[in-house]
């Protein structure tokens, strides 16, 4: 099997190629590959079995004011991945996100259930996922993912030691609800579901549990061997941002049990695991 990975160089990009150590592998970065063109895509697809894109336009807050530029990478991107997926018979795994839903819900969103994305990188990103299902219904593997931190890049938990280190107390909402979803977990789900028999359609890859990003925050200070108590609550409204945010993206699983897969493990186990917030060794 050859693997082909797109958005290399990012925090996910870079765990997926850990988790594929050992194989046969191109790896290629957004300087390597653009998305967007179609014809580069088709050469840079040739000869492999599994595309995994880890390629997106993630500036939530700037995809309000350039919802074309994250259209581009989010939905006509994946889209020529998933024709030139289809013209080789091969697979195509992309990674989508919680966005796509509305954030009004009580439980978990179904894999099934309707797109209602209230922003634009949401739309983008929910306009992918229809192209390439459409473009490849038998060979494209949709994972919606959240909350994303891992080793190789900036994201919340790293955001949260950095506060601690400079800050004596700080506030952080405690009204939008999710799952956070360590990198190195969602890489190895993803080349899990590539070498299953597993049905074409859509996934969810988070961690289970849920929490809020107050205690999220809080977590991360303890696994820390820090203060949690320096953290405070607030509310969505106290932080206006360009782009609205779902105030609840738990993810229902119930589509790994068609590919005989557990759903992956509970956030705060993986945030153990992950090390990211161990405490410095004295």
């Amino acid at each position: 099997m050859r693997y082909l990975v797109t958005g290399a160089a990012g925090m996910l990009g870079r765990d997926v190629q850990a988790a594929l150590a050992g194989r046969d592998v191109t790896a290629l970065t957004r300087a390597d590959l653009d998305i967007t063109d179609e014809a580069a895509v088709r050469a840079a697809a040739a000869g492999h079995d599994v595309i995994i894109n880890c390629a997106a336009y993630t500036k939530v807050d700037d995809a309000e004011a350039h919802e074309d530029d994250a259209y581009a990478i989010n939905a006509t991107g994946t889209r020529n991945l998933a024709v030139a997926a289809a013209e080789l018979g091969a697979k195509l795994i992309t990674v989508s996100t919680d966005y796509v839903f509305d954030g009004t819900a009580a439980e978990p969103y179904a894999e099934d259930l309707e797109r209602d994305p209230i922003n634009a990188y949401g739309r983008t990103k929910a306009a992918g996922e229809e192209l390439a299902l459409a473009a490849h219904p038998d060979g494209t593997y949709v994972v919606r993912t959240a909350w994303l931190y891992g080793a190789h890049g900036p994201n919340f938990a790293t955001t949260m030691l950095k506060l601690a280190a400079s800050k004596d107390t700080w506030s952080v909402v405690d009204d939008q609800v999710g799952q956070p979803t360590w990198t190195l977990d969602l890489a190895r789900r993803l080349v899990a579901l590539a070498d299953a028999d597993a049905p074409a359609g859509v996934y969810h890859g988070t961690n289970s549990g849920r929490t809020s990003w107050f205690g999220f925050a809080r977590a991360v200070l303890e696994e820390a061997g820090l203060d949690p108590e320096r953290i405070r609550p607030t509310t969505s409204a106290e932080f206006v941002r360009p782009a609205p945010r779902p105030a609840f993206s738990v993810l229902g699983h119930d589509a790994w049990k068609a590919a005989g897969l557990e759903p992956m493990r509970d956030w705060r186990e993986a945030l153990s695991a992950s090390g990211i917030a161990a405490p410095a060794a004295s």
